[in-house]
């Protein structure tokens, strides 16, 4: 028997959409989470503002569903200063105030209050030499782990991605537990998560072949970042 928008044999985990490709079940719909799943989740990044963006939004997710923050991502970057580390390590009291009443964002003061310290966390990292990406990249895990079959196959963190935690939070970084560390690490390509089977798996993998991850040494910042 078919399995529900799949085709006989197809996998639980996995499913044909109405456009004829089989992909993660999550991924299926609704359109924001294809689109994310398609374009964006296992592709590798390093650029420190994507990064600090998604360690933060993972925070804000806490207790909520992904799609929602989806929903309101464009919203956030609007509000969080695109997470660009420097305008956002300078927000005031001001600011934060201006978050607390912002209704297109989560207004949670303690999940606010973190989005700004782990920017701050960035900055005192770059002073450092190193870099947000290059921390996080530091953790991936071998390349040659088998693709899960199931989603019961995918952990929900890993001693990468505790480890990672416990790296971020020694440097002052909050909401980063090794859960939302490894959410993380699924969506910005550091593992590669898709199902065996997912016409995206393979699309991502390639472009993990050719990403070359960020050192943990960070380029000084520019006029007017980090200053």
């Amino acid at each position: 028997m078919a399995h529900p928008g799949g085709t006989a044999g197809l996998p639980a985990d996995l499913a044909v959409g109405d456009d004829g490709v089989p992909r993660c079940r999550w991924g299926d719909s609704p359109p924001e989470y294809r689109s994310y799943h398609d374009r964006e989740w296992g592709r590798p990044v390093g650029e420190e503002a994507r990064v600090l963006e998604k360690l933060c939004l993972e925070g804000f997710q806490a207790g909520l569903s992904w799609l929602t923050i989806l929903r309101k991502r464009p919203a956030f970057r609007k509000a969080f200063a695109s997470f660009d580390p420097a305008s956002l390590a300078a927000f005031g009291d001001q600011d934060l105030e201006r978050l607390l009443s912002d209704p297109g964002i989560v207004r949670h003061r303690g999940k606010i209050e973190a989005a700004l310290t782990n920017a701050r966390a960035t900055l005192a990292l770059w002073e450092e030499g190193l870099s947000l990406g290059g921390l996080l990249w530091a953790y991936e895990p071998p390349r040659a782990r088998p693709a899960p079959g199931s989603f019961s196959e995918v952990p929900s963190s890993t001693a990468e991605s505790k480890a990672l935690s416990a790296e971020l939070r020694r440097r002052g970084f909050r909401f980063v537990g090794p859960t939302t560390a490894y959410a993380a690490m699924q969506a910005l390509g550091v593992v590669n998560d898709h199902l065996a089977g997912c016409r995206f798996r393979a699309s991502a993998e390639k472009e993990r072949s050719r990403f070359k991850p960020p050192t943990r040494a960070a380029r000084a910042p520019g006029p007017g970042r980090g200053s």
